[in-house]
């Protein structure tokens, strides 16, 4: 699939943007190369059946959804812990310009697709983690609020040997008065070194009047462990992709997703997985619900490859319907190229069990406290799953906001 021509973008918007930012050449460079390939960069892939398309990316106007040199986010930054650096990018070049020239686009492509091209040509919020070897850091935050009818944010994140961090990133549109349609893409790598363990929580709750793009991407190094935690509640059409590239023998990663889709929301969530190296574990788990004329599109895929001996690969997807009108699709795969695999993987979709209800009601429960007590319950196993007490505590209070 590609995708339209942008009349309005040229290369001096992407000169102005680097300039403004007081960018090294390398960046501008890797910026303009970005802007060249989307004359041929094609859109993400989605799944698609025989005369249907499951997620319509191609409908997307970006001449009248990108605005690049009106971008405005109020965006904060902390760390709980001053051995570890988080920083915007534009402060963090002076210190630490080899780090981010050295890992930068390392993990995630620039020219992946036409959606990560189009925002490395264009962001200007970023925000670089470093965690030297050995440091420990709990609590880093990133909270930013969407004040602009397009937005390109970018995130590197870079544990060295034997580190650890935790981050909690949330996004939500802010108070500006900005009419029509909204677009804001979010990519995000993750460099695990040896031994180095890293988990990352992202909360999406922006207006329904938003287009939402969002690539997280993550490399392991020996024994390394990357996190992921992907909630989605907002935006009007959200297409999210989460990746762990197992590279390093003993590494490991874990995917867990949610979202709760109301009115006519469309999700398309995907989790992957490569298994490249020995002794590698991966679980993926994700859960959600859908109310009115919601949409979800699922894809899980989990790949061993030929070397990635001794593998565990565990995925499970799970759908709860509340109305009759919403409608869930679901495509779970296994890639295995090494007989010595332990895998299995599934994917389910269902509504409120009739007999749960019933056994509620009985108990002098009134139908609708009864249904969002299900709910809440359905949503159970996989925030146990969640390590991080504030983002479980988030998550489920934007569940009973959306049940209320």
């Amino acid at each position: 699939m590609s995708a339209k021509t942008i009349e309005s973008l040229s290369e001096d918007t992407v000169r102005r943007i680097a300039e403004e930012r007081d960018e090294p050449d390398w960046l501008l460079e890797t910026r303009l190369n970005a802007l060249d390939a989307l004359e041929t960069a094609e859109l993400p892939d989605v799944i698609q059946t025989p005369g249907r398309r499951w997620t319509d990316l191609e409908a997307l106007d970006f001449e009248a959804l990108v605005d690049p040199l009106n971008q405005s986010d109020e965006t904060a930054r902390s760390a709980g812990d001053d051995a570890a650096v988080v920083l915007p990018f534009t402060e963090a070049f002076d210190e630490y310009g080899d780090v981010l020239k050295d890992h930068f686009g390392s993990v995630l492509d620039p020219e992946h697709n036409y959606f990560t091209a189009l925002s490395v040509a264009l962001f200007t919020t970023g925000t670089f983690v470093y965690v030297p070897e050995g440091v420990d850091v709990e609590d880093v935050t990133v909270r930013a609020e969407m004040n602009s009818r397009s937005l390109f944010s970018q995130t590197l994140v870079v544990a060295e040997e034997s580190s650890s961090v935790t981050i909690l990133e949330s996004i939500e549109s802010g108070s500006a008065d900005v009419s029509g349609d909204r677009y804001f893409s979010n990519l995000v790598e993750v460099v695990g070194g040896e031994n180095a363990d890293v988990q990352f929580g992202s909360l999406q709750n922006l207006d329904d009047d938003t287009y939402t793009y969002s690539l997280k991407r993550g490399v392991t190094d020996t024994y390394a462990t990357i996190d992921w935690i992907e909630s989605n509640f907002g935006s009007k059409l959200t297409r999210s992709d989460v990746e762990t590239e197992l590279n390093g023998d003993g590494s490991e990663s874990q995917i867990v997703g949610t979202f709760f889709g109301s009115e006519d929301q469309h999700f398309d969530i995907n989790a992957r997985v490569w298994h490249q190296a020995e002794h590698t574990t991966a679980d993926l788990v994700t859960r959600g619900v859908l109310d009115d004329v919601a949409r979800s599109v699922y894809e899980g895929v989990q790949d061993v490859g030929n070397d990635a001996w001794n593998t565990s690969s565990y995925q499970r997807e799970n759908t709860l319907m509340l109305s009759d009108d919403a409608e869930a699709d679901a495509s779970p795969k296994l890639i295995i190229h090494n007989h010595d695999t332990e895998a299995s993987h599934s994917a389910t979709v269902g509504q409120v069990d009739a007999e749960d209800l019933f056994y509620l009601k009985s108990r002098s429960i009134d139908s609708h406290t009864a249904r969002n007590m299900l709910v809440e319950g359905f949503f159970v196993p996989v925030l146990e799953e969640i390590a991080v007490d504030e983002f479980r505590d988030d998550v489920e209070e934007l569940v009973l906001e959306r049940l209320r």
